[in-house]
């Protein structure tokens, strides 16, 4: 599972947050003994969709402590976090900061497709997830896991469901299977009882391993 970590904004309960637990209460009886372990504790959106980003391809398949130490040369280089900014610093000067060739690469790419509005963020609040997926994973250095990541952290997307994360599906097989492996069509299944709030049962399970991933 991996582990993904920003500053929190600050900002509120997302608006859905208080009728998905009693709805999901309501229907599955694993959230109704789940739910109230955790009190007013919800999701909390993280970041600037950029910033956001590229700390995500920084933080791939790394630990944490490397991820933060790179991720803090990386704001030293670039230190407002731009894509004007990232394209002016290049991709040595990134590799200097302890990026692969290829992660800076795929920063590099992340900077074009903002700079060249090959991507429109400014658009993906209104936009449905699939579309806002599909622009992601055109950027090199992002698949669907981290674009699913994405849109619960920092679009607060009330149903979304991670069939690549190892946490959401470890969250399942102990909680519903007493610790058997479960496939992604068994995932699938449980979490068909909790349509339209699949994000919010989602992080209840990463609560209940105290495995949250959070986005780097």
């Amino acid at each position: 599972m991996a582990v993904m970590e920003q500053p929190p904004m600050g900002i509120g309960v997302p608006a859905y947050w208080h009728d998905a637990k009693e709805e999901l209460m309501k229907r599955d009886r694993i959230m109704r003994k789940l739910i109230p372990q955790f009190g007013a504790m919800h999701l909390i959106g993280r970041g600037e969709a950029f910033t956001t980003l590229a700390r995500s391809i920084v933080g791939q398949q790394i630990s944490v402590k490397a991820a933060d130490a790179v991720w803090q040369r990386f704001l030293e280089a670039c230190p407002k976090c731009t894509p004007a900014q990232v394209l002016k610093a290049g991709p040595e000067k990134l590799a200097s900061c302890g990026l692969s060739k290829r992660k800076a690469e795929y920063v590099i790419d992340l900077a074009d497709h903002f700079k060249a509005k090959r991507v429109h963020a400014d658009k993906w609040m209104e936009m449905e997830d699939e579309e806002v997926i599909s622009e992601l994973i055109q950027i090199r250095g992002i698949g669907r896991w981290t674009a699913e990541m994405f849109l619960i952290f920092n679009l607060l997307r009330p149903n979304i469901l991670p069939l690549d994360d190892l946490g959401l599906l470890k969250g399942i097989s102990v909680n519903y299977f007493s610790g058997e492996p479960v496939s992604r069509s068994d995932a699938r299944e449980v979490a068909a009882n909790w349509e339209p709030w699949r994000t919010v049962a989602t992080w209840y399970l990463w609560r209940s391993l105290d495995a949250a991933p959070v986005m780097s």
